[in-house]
């Protein structure tokens, strides 16, 4: 059997609900014959072409028994259930084509095993389902049908509106732009829009008689002056192609007006100093006019279309505000500015020399960093300080420190002395001179004791013993002793206490704190 082509019923299949029972006793018939008796029409299941192009029909009769003659061959359209004859070929009587088909149908080799046609010039109302049929003696008709679609290319078109696009202040009614239509496709095609815009599409489906359908797209938008010159593509995808029209919106609209030439640098005695009037619109706006606010144009002025030209030297003359209205054929709109006149020029720094000095120096964050940085580190080591310095007042000389040593009130620890005569124990109150530090954590009052010479007061205030109490406080008794005195505790003086420059002790515990 032939590539693409099929048996009409093998093992029962290909057999359809509008054949005839004898065309099905037949397929029967056929399929009960031995191998090399058994006759089968080959055709292919289905064709397709596009309107007005040409399609081949194959047909062809396999397993011919010699004992079996070909009497003809007839090509058949289904139609409503019945059959009409398209093409015959009788070995006898030769080929005959039927009406509509006459001019439009061939076969391409005839013979007694080929029944091939061909169909040109295909029109819509050719698409349905075909025939072949090869009559043989005496084993009968044997057949095989194909399905013939026809195919129809849409008619792509995009129409931009006739009504000119105008844009108007306050205007909310969304009117067609541009139209897009798939006409007559078969199968239907699919419309899209490709745009930029802000606006939206509607669809409708037209159906015709013949199968084809029509898709027509509409695509509105509100007209404003920023859809003027914006692109508006169309899409149309069609089986595998792909059809695109494009066109550019045109919406005329009233001018807009912006005046230049003012760069807030005018002095007197500037020279050459213009205000430009520039206005977008479409169309081109066709007139200008210039005029001030609150008063009429300085006489030193030229109007020269769109320009005020100043001649001579600013003055304090020219300060006012200027309005320049310009005009086309949609309307009328105006700009102004403001001039103000200054006694001196103003220089303004390049706006580039900034940037460059920060990208040379340091950013300003990196600096603030560095200022809180530095602050921290002044802060921790004043802290330092202040705690070194207190711990060397408190433990290393400090006066009021010695006044609280460990003992038994004498000046050595542990040594029983003889208290002194209740006269000689009469000393000044503590001046502030007395408990500034010394020199290898003395008092100045020591220093004072060295420098003092020989003498009976002397070696009298040699003797005088340290107390663990406030001398001026002690009350004394006739004898010369004094009234309350703290009992020596015991004490381990090299493990417990630490010996000072002046012979006085204090506690292990207190030096290193």
């Amino acid at each position: 059997m032939a590539p693409g082509l099929r048996a009409p019923c093998p093992g029962g299949a290909g057999v359809s609900s509008g054949r005839t029972w004898w065309t099905l006793a037949l397929c029967l018939m056929a399929a009960s014959l031995p191998g090399p008796q058994a006759q089968v029409v080959q055709v292919n299941d289905t064709v397709s072409g596009f309107i007005h192009t040409n399609v081949v029909l194959h047909c062809s009769f396999a397993n011919s028994s010699p004992n079996v003659k070909i009497t003809q061959v007839t090509w058949q359209k289904a139609t409503n259930g019945s059959k009409q004859n398209v093409a015959i070929y009788n070995p006898a009587m030769g080929v005959s084509i039927l009406a509509p088909y006459k001019g439009r149908v061939e076969f391409r080799n005839p013979s007694f095993n080929d029944g091939t046609i061909q169909l040109s010039e295909i029109q819509l109302q050719d698409e349905g389902v075909y025939i072949c049929e090869f009559a043989t003696f005496p084993t009968g008709n044997r057949e095989s049908q194909l399905n013939l679609t026809v195919l129809a290319r849409p008619i792509n078109t995009m129409v931009r509106t006739s009504k000119t696009l105008i844009a108007t202040s306050g205007k909310t009614e969304k009117i067609i732009v541009a139209t897009c239509t798939s006409a007559n496709g078969k199968p239907t095609s699919t419309v899209s829009w490709e745009t930029k815009l802000k606006g939206e599409a509607e669809f409708e489906e037209i159906r015709s008689n013949n199968g084809t359908v029509t898709v027509i797209s509409r695509y509105r938008l509100i007209p404003s002056r920023e859809a003027h010159g914006q692109e508006l593509t169309c899409v149309v995808n069609y089986q595998l192609d792909r059809f695109t029209n494009t066109t550019v919106l045109n919406v005329q609209y009233e001018p807009e007006v912006a005046i230049e030439g003012f760069d807030g640098n005018w002095y007197l005695n500037r020279a050459d100093v213009k205000l430009m009037c520039n206005s977008d619109a479409n169309p081109p706006a066709t007139s200008y006019r210039w005029r001030m606010l609150n008063g009429t144009l300085p006489e030193t002025v030229e109007e020269q279309n769109n320009t005020l030209f100043f001649r001579g030297l600013v003055t304090y003359n020219l300060a006012g505000t200027y309005i320049c209205e310009a005009t086309n054929t949609i309307g009328t709109k105006s700009g102004l500015v403001e001039v103000n006149v200054t006694e001196f020029p103003f220089i303004p720094t390049s706006p580039e020399q900034p940037q460059q000095n920060e990208q040379q120096g340091l950013s300003p964050t990196i600096i603030w960093i560095l200022v809180a940085l530095a602050l921290v580190l002044v802060l921790g080591l004043a802290v330092v300080l202040f705690l070194l310095r207190r711990r060397h007042h408190t433990f290393k000389g400090d006066y009021s420190t010695k006044k609280h040593v460990y003992g038994n009130g004498y000046s050595k620890a542990g040594v029983p002395q003889p208290p002194p005569p209740a006269h000689s124990l009469h000393y000044p109150d503590d001046s502030d001179d007395e408990k500034k530090p010394g020199q290898l954590g003395g008092s100045s009052y020591e220093e004072e004791e060295d420098e003092r010479k020989p003498g009976p007061r002397y070696e009298e205030e040699a003797k005088r013993p340290y107390f663990t109490v406030e001398e001026d406080t002690q009350e004394y008794g006739e004898d010369g002793t004094l009234g309350f005195q703290y009992e020596p505790e015991p004490l381990d003086i090299a493990e417990n206490m630490v010996s000072q420059n002046d012979g006085s002790f204090i506690s292990k515990k207190e030096w290193y704190v």
